[in-house]
């Protein structure tokens, strides 16, 4: 069944996140960006191939296969989160860096995710989007206070289409 979703689900991406929506998406990130001195990265991807499905990958194991590949592990304060999002399995993965990680609990994250996945559920990426981008800027801002961007944007913040 797996297998089904993602052979059916793979030009999705677009469908659900158009130009509009990554603009909205990055605008977001940009603003949070001069507030707190994390580096939010926001990837989706439609559907898994066909060896990772074959070989079981979870969600959660793509999300840090991804978070490697955009080298969002390499901020200068370790402060980089990846928010992956996997259209098929419906899953919603957040991997932090160890500097962020380390402050904020698994809870806190997961609540991030149930927020996102209750705007998806109902067609509403782009609102799900900024409503994940908001808190988790929230909790960076929460755990570092005091602390703002503003200095150099390591990482883009344009969402990735995998």
């Amino acid at each position: 069944m797996r297998a089904l979703r993602h052979l059916f689900d793979a030009g999705s991406v677009r469908r659900r996140f158009p130009p509009r929506t990554l603009d909205a998406i990055q605008h977001a990130i940009a603003a949070s960006e001069q507030r707190q001195p994390g580096e939010i990265v926001f990837a989706v991807e439609g559907a898994l191939g066909l060896p990772a499905l074959w070989r079981r990958r979870s969600a959660r194991e793509r999300a840090h296969e991804v978070f490697a590949h955009l080298r969002v592990w390499n901020t200068q304060h370790d402060t980089g989160v990846l928010i992956y999002v996997l259209l098929a399995d419906r899953a919603i993965e957040i991997v932090a860096d160890r500097g962020i990680a380390a402050r904020v609990d698994a809870s806190q994250w997961q609540a991030v995710c149930d927020l996102m996945r209750q705007h998806f559920s109902t067609g509403h990426y782009e609102a799900g989007a900024l409503a994940g981008v908001a808190a988790v800027s929230a909790l960076i801002e929460h755990h570092f206070p005091g602390c703002t961007g503003g200095g150099s944007d390591e990482l883009p913040n344009r969402p990735v289409l995998l």
